[in-house]
């Protein structure tokens, strides 16, 4: 409907108003079309970088606005706090009050997430350990991507106090550092020394640029609102909503599909977050690289969301010793780097049983790698029988550990395991597969394209980057038609929003 003048300030209001129901996401409309209009003006303050820095940040803030309300103000508070403790820091001579500041800049961060993450499973925790009633359930409201935005801070700082990083001088700059929207509410969680020489830079997007964010964009909308979302509320959901109205078999593909689902959503969205950055003049690191490929579970998490996985690593995992303190502390400090990044998921039994699950593969890999002098770290390095035998392995590990990341109760976990085990039905195949043909083609052609050889992507990448400007407006297009044509009516946030 073509706006008139009577339904102008309807529209403005709708625009500016926080819905909780309807959070600005990458694969809106909405999004699309505010995205399109911040970007023409962004190109003519290409040469004013206070105000082209200050345009981002005002957008970056409504952005998150529309995602989480007024807890915008959290990200602001943030970023002054870090921005004042970290040049403390850096001016302080004394080590034990840069460890003292460095100290309260964790604690101000993980205080925060603490409050707003896990107050209601310390609740729980002592209601259980006290009787029901001991304490009364929080209203408390999670904003959106708040540990991502916190892990970030957190790196700036200790960077500060280890002496790898100078502090910026000018607040805004940080602001813009950690409120920049692409990234801002699911990742990858960027390093200041990576980010921050970026900032000031006249921001200058070449050819190869455009057409890479163009596809980096288009595929993280066919992976997120094609196949993630169909599936979803096609299949999965059902399955783990009442896993005894399903056969194992259904339950096993759930589990198998939630496995693409979680990573076309995840790896969607960070493609997407690379391709808005790359169109604005800016690079992020990759975040996936077709983790079920993986022949190992310490590959998987060089291949899995690879910017938390090296956050653990670097400040987690070596701070906590790494492998410098003998064998049986290394998988100690595996054990306790996983728990705790499975806790980081979700305030959850489950979340830590998931940390747990990897923290104990990766613990056993470190010891096979002892006792096997020739074992291999990665697939690569392995013979084609055993790189297939190892991906099977540990494609299955990783899913048994979806199964605790999604169902909704351990329960749930369980009732799923006895269907599979005792009610598989095999006899129920043909009907399942034909009963759900549409499902089972995007889970089978979303497995098959992440399995292709990378050549196969870098020269569909290639083709998309180096055609002209009508076929890439022209793709776009179709990708837009097509998400349209099977979308939901209801917006499907991303996964990782809750995190």
């Amino acid at each position: 409907m073509i706006p008139t003048v009577e339904n102008i300030p309807e529209k403005l209001s709708t625009l500016l108003a926080y819905d909780s129901s309807s959070p600005l996401i990458f694969s809106s409309g909405l999004f699309l079309f505010l995205f399109a209009g911040f970007l023409l003006l962004y190109q003519t303050l290409r040469n004013t970088p206070t105000v082209r820095i200050l345009y981002v940040i005002l957008f970056s803030l409504y952005f998150y606005y529309k995602s989480s309300g007024v807890y915008f103000l959290l990200l602001i508070f943030a970023a002054a706090s870090d921005f004042m403790i970290a040049r403390a820091i850096h001016h302080s001579e004394q080590k034990s009050v840069r460890r003292w500041l460095v100290v309260l800049s964790v604690a101000i961060n993980l205080g925060m997430l603490g409050y707003f993450k896990y107050t209601n499973f310390l609740i729980d925790i002592a209601n259980q350990l006290f009787g029901a009633g001991f304490l009364q359930f929080q209203n408390i409201f999670l904003p959106v991507g708040i540990s991502f935005f916190v892990f970030q801070s957190m790196s700036y700082t200790i960077d500060i106090y280890r002496r790898q990083l100078q502090p910026l001088t000018n607040w805004g700059d940080y602001l813009f550092y950690l409120s920049f929207f692409p990234q801002l509410v699911a990742g990858p969680i960027v390093r200041a020394r990576d980010f921050i020489p970026q900032i000031r830079q006249q921001p200058m997007v070449t050819r190869e640029m455009f057409g890479t964010g163009v596809f980096l964009i288009l595929t993280g909308l066919f992976k997120k609102a094609i196949i993630s979302d169909y599936i979803s509320l096609n299949f999965v959901d059902r399955i783990f909503d009442e896993p005894l109205l399903y056969t194992g078999f259904e339950c096993l593909m759930g589990i198998y599909g939630y496995a693409l689902q979680i990573y076309c959503d995840f790896s969607g969205y960070s493609d997407m977050a690379i391709g808005i950055a790359l169109l604005l003049g800016f690079r992020f690191p990759k975040n996936f690289d077709a983790p079920y490929k993986s022949a190992t579970i310490t590959e998987f998490w060089r291949r899995w969301h690879i910017s938390l996985s090296s956050w653990l690593r670097d400040y987690l995992y070596i701070s906590l010793g790494g492998n410098r303190k003998g064998r049986l502390r290394t998988y100690g400090n595996l054990l306790l780097t996983m728990l705790l990044g499975g806790l980081w998921h979700g305030a959850a039994i489950r979340f830590i049983l998931w940390g747990a699950l990897h923290g104990v593969a990766l613990a056993l890999h470190k010891l096979w790698l002892t006792l096997i002098p020739n074992a291999k770290i990665m697939g690569s390095e392995m013979s084609r029988g055993y790189r297939i035998a190892g991906i099977f392995l540990t494609f299955n590990i990783v899913c048994f550990g979806w199964l605790m990341f999604r169902a909704g109760s351990m329960q749930t976990v369980t009732l799923m395991l006895h269907q599979i085990a005792f009610n598989f039905n095999a006899a129920m195949i043909p009907q399942v597969l034909s009963g759900y043909a549409g499902v089972f083609i995007l889970i089978g052609c979303g497995y098959l394209l992440h399995l292709l050889p990378a050549k196969i992507d870098s020269a569909a990448q290639h083709i998309v980057v180096h055609a002209p400007m009508i076929f890439q407006v022209l793709l776009a297009t179709v990708m837009i038609w097509s998400v349209m044509q099977i979308k939901s009516s209801d917006i499907q946030p991303f996964i990782y929003f809750q995190f």
